[in-house]
């Protein structure tokens, strides 16, 4: 006798069915955010990112991947309940909001960032969203992903920049010993557990970095092109109108050009493609070579 095929979960928000979410998922600082900025002004898109509601999740799943193990059909439950909150249209629903999300939006005071009935599709680009991959999919078996990719030199120097990043390599944040393998530090392995303490904070980004993309790569094995593609965040500043239009293509709206004047942040530039040259010293880039050179190469950064 057969098995039963799963039982799929229709998502209805703000009354109307939820059809093919689009997420946008990368390592941290690879420019997830700034296609999420520009998804979030597409006519018709309802697009949260960093959401309270689905933040709270997403680092619970990303902190303790044990969590979902064997669990599929509940993780799935959680992130569907998530997003029903998070996509939730009220009068003042955009006040729980994070300041980069408020921020995309051009919200101001006590408002919406959109209008319930101008709403045709929804989405998301949280950061660490990619940690959740597997459970978004179980969730939204109709979903279509966007992963971001970067050179992994330039997401390690912009990770160095980021206080809030650096943060959870603190003794008492880094929970390697305790959840093994450890998707969200990149640790796979006994070797990786066991040189971590040795690491730099260099050679940690470097492996968070690392471990991203060999999800991603994992992720293009199991899913569709119909289901996910791939952006160079390079692609995405060189020519921004291409890139959109490539994305558009894939999730069957239009979708905006990033503007790269988004790129700069609280008056400075964002660590432009080939800025590693400027900001990080030899030493570094053999420690980051030493962890990350064959991935590096294997996704084009590497010669």
């Amino acid at each position: 006798m057969g098995t039963m095929p799963p039982r799929a979960h229709i998502l209805v928000v703000n009354g109307r069915k939820v059809r093919q979410p689009v997420f946008v998922i990368g390592a941290p600082h690879s420019g997830a955010d700034l296609f999420g900025r520009a998804l979030k002004q597409s006519a018709g898109f309802h697009v949260t990112i960093g959401q309270e509601a689905v933040q709270g999740v997403v680092y619970a799943f990303a902190r303790s991947p044990s969590i979902q193990r064997g669990r599929s059909d509940a993780a799935a439950t959680v992130m569907r309940d998530a997003f029903a909150q998070a996509w939730q249209v009220t009068a003042h629903c955009c006040l729980t909001c994070s300041p980069f999300c408020r921020d995309a939006g051009r919200v101001t005071g006590p408002s919406c960032c959109v209008s319930e009935r101008d709403i045709v599709r929804y989405g998301d680009a949280s950061p660490d969203l990619m940690y959740c991959a597997d459970a978004l999919v179980d969730a939204f078996p109709d979903a279509r992903l966007v992963q971001i990719v970067r050179d992994g030199r330039d997401v390690v120097a912009a990770m160095l920049g980021d206080p809030q990043t650096l943060a959870w390599f603190k003794p008492g944040m880094a929970n390697v010993e305790t959840e093994f393998p450890n998707p969200f530090f990149g640790i796979e392995t006994e070797q990786d557990l066991e040189i971590w303490p040795e690491l730099s904070a260099a050679g940690k980004c470097a492996l968070r970095w690392r471990g991203a993309v060999r999800a991603m790569a994992r992720l293009r094995t199991s899913l569709s092109s119909q289901q996910l593609t791939t952006l160079r965040y390079e692609s995405m500043l060189q020519d921004p109108v291409a890139a959109a239009s490539a994305v558009s293509g894939f999730v069957g709206d239009k979708v905006a050009p990033v503007a790269v004047r988004a790129s700069r942040r609280d008056g400075q530039p964002a660590v432009e493609p080939g800025a590693w040259r400027r900001h990080l010293t030899t030493s570094q880039l053999t420690e980051i070579e030493s962890v990350a050179g064959p991935d590096l190469r294997r996704v084009g950064y590497l010669d």
